[in-house]
Order: structure tokens, then C-alpha cells, then sequence
């Protein structure tokens, strides 16, 4: 069976959730990127709760460029330091980390959050 983008991306997100799960004390950074935006939630798996999310969307933001994407990282460490949280585990979906995902990290951890 031939692979698209989007199977292939969903296959590799499948082995990647197989091995990280996030915690109370330990979320996970969950990252997930459209035509229009770029999304980012931190999650605690054991309970099935969204802790804290940030989105280009809800900066206004109409492109996402590598600035925006380390704009919304910034943003959600920021909102995850209001919480309490500061050590989480990074989700990149299947994602290559690169570009906008990369710029994503850099800013999360520019606000604080270390993983």
C-alpha cells in the first residue's frame, strides 16, 4: 500500500504516542500544524485532561511563519508557568523536527519549559 503525506505522518505519530505518555507532573507537549495554524497543547494522558493550549489562531495571526510558531510556544510557556508546570515531554506528531516545529521548541523553551 502506497503512502500519502498525511498516512505516513499518521503512522509515524502512532509509534511515537506508543512510547511517550504524559503525566500530572510530566505532560505532554502536543503539537499539531495546519494550512492556517499551528496548535500546541500540553496534556496530562493519565487523567485525559488538556492542561493549558495556545494557537496562532487565537493570537491573530493570518500566516504561520517560523516567527509565529516560536510566538506561540513563548505564549504557551508562559501559560504552563501560570500553572505550574515546567518539565513536560515533547510530542512532535510525526512531524520532522524542523522549521516551524523546531521554531515551536525553541520558544517554549526560550519561556521556560524544559524537556
Amino acid at each position: 500500500m502506497a503512502f500519502n503525506k498525511v498516512s505516513r505522518r499518521l503512522k509515524l505519530r502512532q509509534g511515537i504516542r506508543k512510547k511517550l505518555s504524559g503525566t500530572r507532573e510530566r505532560p505532554r507537549l502536543c503539537v499539531y500544524k495546519s494550512n492556517k495554524g499551528i496548535y500546541a497543547q500540553i496534556i496530562d494522558d493519565s487523567a485525559g485532561h488538556t492542561l493549558v493550549a495556545a494557537s496562532s489562531m487565537e493570537m491573530g495571526k493570518k500566516s504561520i511563519t517560523v516567527e509565529t510558531s516560536r510566538e506561540v510556544g513563548k505564549k504557551l510557556a508562559e501559560k504552563a508557568k501560570e500553572d505550574g508546570i515546567e518539565n513536560v515531554i515533547f510530542d512532535r506528531s510525526g512531524y520532522l523536527f524542523h522549521g516551524r516545529i523546531k521554531a515551536l521548541a525553541d520558544g517554549a523553551r526560550e519561556g521556560g519549559l524544559k524537556f
